[in-house]
């Protein structure tokens, strides 16, 4: 069935700012725009009146007048298992891991609490307006059966992987080289394409892998070269010193993924702090992305990521909440920090590169840009409503903003989950702020009985075809 959605449209064909870009406009922008959708896909977007005159008859209207609409937002990185450990103090990364995420992830190696949490992830994504999410989950595969069944419920895009870790972490965690390699294996085999769920290859980090399970890690990315890598570099100077103690062959951090063959398109890396000009250079040219955490670098002391440099380099660049590191669900929260990082390292963001990086730019980053990201006729209808009037102070802030540069300022910097005025999937209203009886998990046609497509608990018969220690 055919549908229309009215209000003003922003979104982008390109990085808009990228003086580079040969493209004559990177943004679109219509005051009084419309999208036209049909099966849960764009048709086409433009001017209403031009839209509206494309639609037969009677298509039913979502009027939105007044309000912006915009892709759905991306987030290049996060923890689902972390929810109850956000806003938990600690003396930098490795002591707020042993403190507060180790003991936390141990619960999921129960599916019912796994299944309960992902519930809750899930609809906290869509009460800020996100859609489509990079998802850690534990070491536990149980743990990423529960997150795609819920996931697959909602009808939502998430990548999602378990965590691989076999060394320097509580022994309840820890797997090995071999059986990280046949659970992730399997659950690519039950969950990778099914339906709008994509696997990610998910060594933690450097410091929790052996060479053996590196060497894992490299077989599976042989084996799905287009899949997506998700892991953390370079986040903590201490981290830092551990990975050259335990590789002492490498150059850098970087250069420890690079040499297991896991720099790549859609090889996302959460942080990227403490790098150098020879790295950024080195993810340039393999197309590798540094995944931008910015309320969780300032949380946790980390450090600063140098935007500005990274974007000159070329460096694929994406944002992620890194939750529960991270402070907030919100990617307009997430996108105010990232404003003040870049602007203490010396480069000033504007409003519409910072909306791109977390729209097209997070598309692109997970291979998924011919999906999602934009309005582009045939993609996936994923796309959220900005209420500017969603307080006190940014209704009163709106009446001074005169262009669509100076509105979404006015969002990033005040916004939060309050300006989120309705989210949709695949052209459906899965959340609205007027309708708080609407949340996910209590819509009745979401709770209608609806299950995966594979079941969870099915164990499909594949042989291993690597032994811990043999390199690919």
């Amino acid at each position: 069935m055919a549908q229309l959605i009215r209000g003003e449209v922003l979104h982008f064909l390109g990085d808009p700012g990228d003086v580079r870009d040969a493209r004559p406009a990177a943004t679109v922008h219509f005051d009084d725009g419309g999208l036209l959708i049909e099966a849960g896909r764009i048709v086409c977007c433009g001017a209403w009146r031009e839209v509206q005159a494309m639609a037969a008859p009677g298509t039913p209207v979502d009027d939105h007048s007044g309000k912006l609409v915009l892709p759905g937002f991306v987030d290049t990185h996060t923890h689902y298992p972390q929810t109850d450990v956000i806003a938990s103090p600690g003396h930098g990364l490795m002591d707020w891991l042993d403190r507060y995420t180790f003991p936390a992830e141990r619960q999921f190696a129960d599916p019912a609490w796994s299944t309960e949490v992902a519930e809750f992830f899930c609809d906290e994504l869509l009460r800020n307006g996100t859609t489509t999410a990079l998802v850690f989950g534990t070491v536990h595969p149980q743990s990423v059966d529960a997150f795609f069944a819920v996931a697959q419920r909602r009808g939502l895009r998430m990548v999602a992987g378990k965590v691989m870790m076999d060394r320097n972490c509580p022994e309840y965690l820890r797997d090995t080289a071999q059986s990280s390699y046949d659970d992730s294996k399997r659950l690519i085999e039950r969950w990778h394409g099914v339906g709008r769920l994509r696997y990610a290859i998910t060594p933690r980090f450097a410091i929790t892998s052996s060479e053996a399970q590196m060497e894992a890690a490299a077989a599976l990315a042989a084996a799905w070269p287009g899949m997506v890598i998700h892991s953390h570099m370079a986040e903590n100077e201490a981290e830092v010193a551990t990975v050259r103690a335990l590789f002492p062959w490498s150059r850098s951090y970087l250069d420890v993924y690079d040499h297991y063959g896991l720099l790549r398109p859609h090889a996302v890396y959460a942080h990227c702090l403490h790098i150098n000009d020879e790295d950024r250079q080195r993810m340039a040219q393999t197309g590798a992305v540094a995944a931008f955490s910015p309320t969780s670098n300032l949380f946790l002391g980390s450090g600063l990521f140098d935007l500005g440099r990274a974007l000159d380099l070329n460096v694929p660049v994406s944002v992620g909440t890194d939750v529960g590191g991270g402070t907030s669900f919100s990617m307009l929260r997430t996108l105010a920090a990232a404003y003040q990082v870049a602007h203490l390292k010396g480069y000033v963001l504007p409003a519409q590169r910072a909306v791109w990086l977390a729209t097209l730019a997070g598309a692109a980053a997970l291979g998924l840009d011919g999906e999602i990201g934009n309005f582009a006729p045939g993609k996936e209808a994923d796309f959220i409503v900005l209420d500017p009037a969603a307080t006190p102070l940014i209704a009163r802030r709106m009446k001074g903003a005169a262009t669509i540069e100076e509105k979404l300022f006015v969002w990033l910097t005040l916004g939060d989950d309050r300006a989120i005025s309705a989210t949709y999937v695949m052209g459906e209203a899965k959340w609205r702020r007027s309708d708080q009886r609407m949340e996910p998990g209590k819509d009745p046609d979401m709770k209608s009985g609806m299950e995966p497509d594979i079941e969870p608990d099915i164990e499909p018969d594949i042989e291993p075809d690597i032994e811990p220690g043999r390199s690919s």
